[in-house]
């Protein structure tokens, strides 16, 4: 079974992640997993950190020449800051004076601290940061380079931020492409402008927004997930990825909201045959998903990010130690990470359709999979 497990702090000394069940044989380009993390850090409304961060992955084990082994893959994305904070972050021993007690509206700050009894919420804020991304982005480049083998890609683009908004939907993978010419990931010159203003404009006020982003993941054979028990169903476990991206607040697969208040005989896709093509539809409606398996078509996912909760300009919350009225605390933030968490949404979803392809094609090696690929289809 191909999982993984994540391990780090935001200005810890590295970011860790570990692969169990990734087969054999695969080819590994590693300059394409730096390329996928260096789009994670772009985007219009960054902040000072990715000023600092240039993240490249460090492969400790599972890949010789360049080509997996099945055995566990580990490896680390070293964290530049940590020497800055290094005082402070320290394993063994700290120095007083980064302690945090004013906990942010909207973040993991007051309920973490807490759950787990901490007096410093500095605990909470390492872990829960949306640092901790850089690693599925990793992760989510090595499947994703699995599954072209297989004729499987993946794409995002942006499709709002704030009040900024594409007026139509987009479903040619080709226009999609574009995305990566843009700042804020946005297929549309005038839709990209109107998104970089409204940005512009909650930065001068310090405030913060976020936004909505589509993924889009072609070639998907039929039957991947299942319908025989809740647990197995492909949407349900892509759901359950996606809003696991930290200040994702909503995922919706297909048309799924707008579907809702129409008529069945406007929603559903109806199916044709030929000789040539096989089975097909002509609309894609249900987002590539039936029943909870993959019908063949596109599988497209729509996700609302919340605006980032750190703000230069702070919201009121309670000093835990004093249980005083207090301003929130500012930490070193964004604006707007819409545009960068498409590119981890990307990442997580083609790591979930990697993981339910290997359950249904084996997972030893490259070659037992191709083979039993080829036979299914």
């Amino acid at each position: 079974m191909f999982r993984l497990l994540t391990a780090g702090e935001s200005h810890g000394q590295s970011l860790v992640g570990i692969i169990e069940g990734f087969p054999s044989n695969v080819p590994i380009d590693i300059e394409a997993v730096n390329k996928d993390l260096k789009r994670r850090q772009g985007g219009y409304g960054r902040g000072g950190r990715m000023q600092i961060e240039k993240d490249k992955i460090e492969i400790l084990s599972g890949v010789r020449g360049s080509k997996t082994l099945g055995s566990p893959i580990s490896f680390l994305i070293k964290n530049k800051d940590y020497e800055n904070w290094q005082p402070y972050m320290n394993p063994v021993k700290v120095e007083e004076g980064k302690e945090v007690i004013q906990p942010r509206p909207g973040h993991a700050d007051l309920t973490g601290a807490l759950k787990y009894n901490f007096h410093d919420i500095r605990n909470v804020l390492e872990r829960s940061s949306a640092r901790e991304t850089a690693t599925r982005v990793a992760v989510g480049s090595l499947a994703s380079q699995l599954m072209k083998i297989f004729g499987i890609e993946v794409f995002s683009h942006v499709i709002a931020i704030g009040g900024a908004s594409l007026n139509k939907p987009v479903e040619d993978t080709e226009i999609i492409r574009k995305a990566e010419n843009s700042e804020v990931r946005c297929v549309d010159s005038t839709t990209e402008k109107n998104m970089i203003e409204e940005i512009k404009r909650a930065k001068e006020e310090g405030d913060s927004l976020g936004g909505i982003f589509e993924i889009h993941i072609t070639g998907v054979p039929r039957g991947l997930g299942s319908y025989v028990q809740w647990d197995h169903k492909l949407d349900g476990k892509l759901s359950y990825g996606l809003m696991g991206i930290q200040a994702i607040k909503g995922v919706e697969i297909g048309y799924g909201f707008e579907n809702a208040i129409n008529l069945g005989s406007k929603v559903h896709d109806e199916i044709f045959y030929s000789e040539e093509k096989g089975y097909y539809r002509n609309t894609n409606y249900a987002g590539g998903i039936e029943g909870g398996m993959s019908n063949g078509e596109t599988i497209v996912i729509r996700c609302a990010m919340k605006p980032i909760p750190t703000l230069y300009k702070p919201l009121r919350t309670v000093d835990i130690e004093t249980k005083e009225a207090v301003l929130a605390t500012v930490e070193r933030s964004d604006a707007c990470a819409v545009p960068a968490a498409s590119v981890v949404g990307e990442m997580v979803a083609i790591t979930v359709i990697a993981q339910e392809f290997l359950k249904k094609f084996g997972s030893d090696s490259l070659e037992e999979i191709m083979k039993r690929w080829k036979d299914y289809l």
